[in-house]
């Protein structure tokens, strides 16, 4: 079924997949795909788990070096962005109502295709926004998932327009008085490579911007007020200590130096009070580990592959209280 997923000339579809869509709590309808390897007995499944305005299509480079490991990959686009259900008229607003349904989103995802359809054992793997939501998921996801590698976790904000402080204040007061929807930033579709703050990798930054001048629809333009609300409650949360310690599922948190859109001494203080959690750092790069230069990439990728799928012996299996 080809014609779910979307190809660029130099970002082709991987082989070996099915895709289609789901439906949430709500009817909602999210676009999900799932990649097969080639391995007889596969090692397992990985739940990908994208960050704000990105898509399936953007992860082709790194679903095939997972499957190449001899895993398969199950990924699915938020609710808000890629070709999944969007709240709004203008589907450039990027738009979210609460942390519930993310949460209830990514149970339909487990419940409906990847339990059914996949290969045991299951591990995330999920960047940003995507491991935001993963630590907010954890507790109740210890009977499904192994290990978590959460690369670059949306855990802390620089980059807003303003302080945390005034834009927790004004996201706050524009929900409460039926704002949410407004954004606080313009809306400039395309972007140059000078510019960015994700990669320093001037191909890879190329490619993706291909793909969003490509297929329009799969991209978004900056928060609503009620996304930027609903993320920064879910930061707090998540860092507390009460909520640290119910997650026992072993996570890998990959934390980019360079990083100008999450500060790295928001990914230490997080590492510091999460018992499960071990922090390796990859010196000098920025936000988008896997669409970084392969100097970075690499890196993150051969710790990503010492982790998973892990065995008894290993130090990080969680050993109770």
């Amino acid at each position: 079924m080809t014609d779910i997923l979307h190809a660029t000339p130099d970002n082709p579809i991987p082989d070996n997949h099915f895709s289609g869509f789901f439906e949430s709590h709500d009817g909602a309808k999210l676009r999900y795909a799932v990649f097969r390897c080639d391995a007889s007995v596969p090692r397992g499944t990985i739940v990908l788990l994208h960050g704000r305005n990105e898509s399936i299509e953007k992860y082709f480079e790194t679903i095939r070096d997972l499957t190449r490991q001899g895993l398969w990959v199950a990924t699915f686009d938020w609710r808000g962005q890629g070709r999944s259900h969007r709240h709004l008229k203008n589907h450039r607003r990027g738009h979210a109502r609460n942390i519930r349904d993310f949460e209830r989103d990514l149970d339909a995802f487990l419940e409906k295709i990847v339990l059914p359809d996949a290969k045991l054992p299951f591990f995330v793997l999920a960047h940003s926004m995507g491991s935001l939501i993963a630590l907010k998921s954890a507790p109740h996801l210890e009977n499904r998932i192994e290990r978590m590698v959460l690369c670059a976790p949306f855990v802390g904000a620089t980059g807003l327009g303003a302080s945390v402080g005034l834009m927790k204040f004004l996201s706050g007061l524009a929900t409460w008085t039926g704002f949410g929807w407004v954004q606080f930033s313009k809306d400039r579709p395309y972007r140059t490579f000078e510019n960015n703050v994700l990669t320093s990798d001037p191909q890879r930054f190329a490619r993706n911007e291909t793909l969003a001048r490509t297929w329009p629809s799969l991209a978004l333009g900056p928060p609503t007020a009620r996304w930027i609300r609903t993320m920064l409650r879910t930061i707090e949360e998540v860092q507390t200590l009460d909520h640290l310690k119910k997650i026992r599922i072993p996570c890998l948190i990959l934390a980019p130096s360079g990083d100008r859109i999450v500060p790295y001494r928001h990914f230490e203080e997080l590492s510091q009070k999460f018992r499960a959690g071990k922090l390796v750092t990859i010196q000098g790069a920025e936000h988008e580990l896997l669409q970084e230069r392969d100097l970075f990439r690499n890196q993150a990728l051969a710790a990503i592959a010492a982790f998973l799928p892990g065995s008894d012996s290993d130090p990080m299996i969680f050993s109770g209280d």
